[in-house]
C-alpha cells in the first residue's frame, strides 16, 4: 500500500510480507473481533512476537508514522498493539527520534491506581495508535476514546494490514490521520 522511505525500509516491507503470507494467513470460516465473518483470517501476532519480524514491524511502522509531527508515544489497544509499540520503541532510539510507548487496559484497573492506560503519560501528548490488522477500526476508536479521556491527542492510528473493509472511513471519520503499511493486494487477499 505504501512503500518505505527507502530502499532497505521497503526490502523490510517485502520481507515481511513474505513472512505474512507463507506463516500469518490462514484459510478457514473465521469470525473476527468486529463479528464478521471472513474466509480467512491475518493472524500478525503470530509475527509481532517473532523475532524475525519485530525489528522490521518496529522500522517499518517508525517510518509510516515519520511524518506525523510532535509525537511522543505510540500504543493501543492491549494485546495487539503491545508488541508493536515495543518494537516501535526500540527501533525510535536506534533512528534517533526516541518516542515512548503505552498500552491501553481494555477496562481500567479495579485496583491500583485505576489506570487505563499504562506506560508513557499521555496528557496532554500527541500519540498515534497502533494495530496490528484493522477490520472496523472499532479496537483503535476504543483506544482513541480512552486516550483523549486521559487528555492525550491522538493523530492517527497506524496499521501494520489493512483488512480494507470499513476502518479507514471510521477512523477518518473521527478525525484522525488513516496510515497502513500493508494492505489485501500487497498479500494477494480480496477485501470480504
Amino acid at each position: 500500500m505504501t512503500a518505505a522511505s527507502t530502499p532497505e525500509l521497503e526490502s523490510d516491507r517485502q520481507a515481511l510480507i513474505a513472512l505474512i503470507k507463507d506463516e500469518a494467513v490462514f484459510h478457514g470460516d473465521f469470525i473476527l473481533s468486529s463479528g464478521k465473518r471472513a474466509t480467512y483470517y491475518v493472524d500478525m501476532r503470530k509475527l509481532t512476537l517473532d523475532h524475525r519480524a519485530a525489528p522490521a514491524i518496529g522500522r517499518i511502522m517508525l517510518d509510516l508514522i515519520r511524518d506525523v509531527d510532535g509525537i511522543v508515544a505510540v500504543g493501543g489497544l492491549t494485546l495487539g498493539a503491545d508488541p508493536i509499540a515495543n518494537a516501535v520503541l526500540h527501533e525510535s532510539v536506534h533512528a534517533g527520534r526516541p518516542l515512548d510507548a503505552f498500552v491501553v487496559r481494555k477496562e481500567p484497573k479495579d485496583h491500583g491506581r485505576g489506570r487505563q492506560i499504562e506506560g508513557a503519560d499521555v496528557a496532554g501528548k500527541r500519540v498515534v495508535v497502533l494495530e496490528d490488522t484493522s477490520t472496523t477500526g472499532q479496537s483503535a476508536l476504543k483506544a482513541v476514546e480512552a486516550l483523549r479521556r486521559e487528555g492525550a491527542e491522538p493523530v492517527a492510528v497506524a496499521v501494520i494490514v489493512d483488512r480494507r473493509t470499513g476502518a479507514q472511513a471510521a477512523i477518518e471519520a473521527e478525525g484522525l490521520q488513516w496510515l497502513a503499511a500493508i494492505d489485501l493486494d500487497d498479500l494477494g487477499l480480496d477485501p470480504q
